[in-house]
């Protein structure tokens, strides 16, 4: 006991030493001048560091939703055609990085010299601008990446539609042109400066900019390239894996918290903007994955997994667009909507007959394009920012003291995006199905994992047919046993 004592009292003596030495030290270094008081270069500095850690690390965050968009997808669809949903996938990282340095941001965000419509410089950016600011305390280059993860994902989004069917060949052109033109174009006009953002468009986190035209893309190339073979009209070709959809979906929200906190493109001075936007981000989300998960039900009987893992994807996607600029009960209100519109939206695919093989147009062109007409009848007058042409501090259709002034730019806004999109798409499939590299040959169709990739994700379970063939060819030719 007196062992416990005297060590207590040993730790006792060393704490007060301790302290004393802290408090007389620090007074001791003020008195001799020591202690520099920061200058407006060091907070200028300090400011710099974090608003560049917080936009790299919300970067990660949006790259690291290519892994959730490739899981997604291959649990989706049938296992035959699991290896090329993977490498489809990841290109979709590999090939935007090097289109989106070469002349993409360029074209997002390189000055456009009054015309509005496309940028003409920032081509392939370098080391000369690596400190460089481009926004805030952004630098060039920061925003480049930042930017990139954006691109790949509106990439990304087209191949979950056209899975299973599409050419190899021609995926590898067509994301080349989206992510080198037909995406940073309608970046400009909102993101960069151009003629959207002028008459006061409001697009936060790429509702319209990321979403909308990813899901026409999608929905194009579906159209052109054709059902699967197989498909039945009214009836969905079930999913070979939930369990990685699930995985796949969890991340994509995990992920959204890079993807609509990063975009207000720092941290110091907008604490309270982050905090809006992460609230608004969640509820919306919980609100499309309940919506979708009871609205199926009510149809079906059955509480269906696919639905509710679409439903909150449906949300997210919704309230990405004016995720900073509504309250919290507007989000959810969206989000059920949104949630709502995504099976309705599905519906109406199996009635033109349109196979879109993971719902990519259902999640990201209609709830896309009801995110952007939400902001006009939800906008809070508190939180909508001065733009050019538009007086600071104007509301939604819906708010009390609000107007239809930001809904009528909103609907101008998507019709025009809607419009670029599609024709440019239209152009891009057209053109690949003229010259057979859109469609995979016929032979391939049945098992396009062996046919362009000679691969299988399982091969223990769905083996190759020449490893079949070899399997039953070595049984065959084995001698039989004594007493056979």
């Amino acid at each position: 006991m007196k062992k416990r004592n005297r060590m207590w009292q040993r730790l006792l003596i060393m704490l007060v030493a301790t302290l004393f030495l802290a408090v007389f030290g620090v007074r001791a270094s003020f008195a001799q001048g020591d202690v520099t008081t920061p200058t407006m270069d060091d907070i200028t500095a300090l400011r710099i560091g974090i608003d560049t850690s917080w936009v790299l690390l919300t970067g990660f965050l949006v790259f690291f939703m290519q892994l959730g968009f490739a899981i997604l997808e291959t649990g989706m669809i049938r296992q035959k055609s699991a290896v090329n949903a993977l490498i489809e996938n990841f290109l979709e990282a590999g090939i935007g990085a090097i289109v989106w340095w070469v002349v993409g941001f360029g074209i997002a965000f390189g000055a456009d010299n009054g015309s509005g419509l496309f940028g003409t410089t920032l081509f392939a950016p370098g080391i000369e601008l690596a400190d460089t600011i481009f926004y805030g305390n952004i630098s060039v280059l920061t925003m480049f990446f930042f930017q990139f993860a954006f691109a790949a994902t509106a990439s990304t989004i087209t191949t979950g539609a056209m899975a299973e069917r599409t050419d190899f060949v021609g995926h590898l052109v067509y994301t080349v042109i989206i992510v080198g033109l037909i995406y940073p174009v309608v970046v400009h006009w909102v993101w960069g400066g151009g003629w959207l953002f002028q008459q006061g468009f409001f697009d936060f986190a790429g509702s319209n900019v990321v979403h909308t035209v990813g899901g026409v893309i999608a929905i194009v190339g579906a159209f052109i390239l054709g059902p699967r073979k197989g498909k039945v009209w009214g009836k969905a070709i079930p999913p070979h894996n939930l369990g990685l959809a699930l995985t796949g979906t969890m991340i994509l929200w995990f992920g959204w918290y890079g993807f609509n906190p990063g975009s207000t493109l720092g941290a110091v001075g907008v604490t309270g903007t982050i905090g809006i936007v992460i609230l608004n981000t969640t509820l919306g989300a919980a609100a499309g994955t309940l919506a979708s998960l009871f609205f199926q039900f009510f149809r079906s009987g059955k509480w269906d997994l696919t639905a509710t893992l679409n439903g909150s994807l449906a949300g997210l996607v919704a309230v990405t667009g004016g995720c900073a600029f509504i309250s919290p009960l507007a989000a959810i209100i969206i989000g059920i909507v949104g949630g709502i519109l995504l099976l309705l939206w599905g519906d109406l695919l199996e009635r033109i007959k349109v196979d879109d093989a993971v719902g990519a147009s259902s999640v990201h062109l209609a709830c896309g394009v009801w995110g952007i007409i939400a902001i006009g009848l939800f906008a809070e007058p508190s939180l909508t920012p001065f733009a050019a042409n538009v007086k600071s501090g104007l509301g939604g259709l819906l708010i009390p003291g609000g107007g239809a002034d930001i809904l009528i730019t909103q609907v101008i806004g998507s019709l025009a995006t809607i419009a670029w999109t599609g024709v440019t798409a239209a152009i891009m499939f057209g053109a690949l199905k003229a010259v057979g590299r859109l469609r995979v040959h016929a032979e391939g169709e049945d098992f396009i994992d062996d046919y362009e990739h000679g691969q299988s994700v399982w091969p223990d379970i769905l083996p190759l047919p020449d490893a079949v063939e070899h399997k039953t060819a070595s049984a065959k030719n084995t001698a039989p046993a004594m007493g056979d």
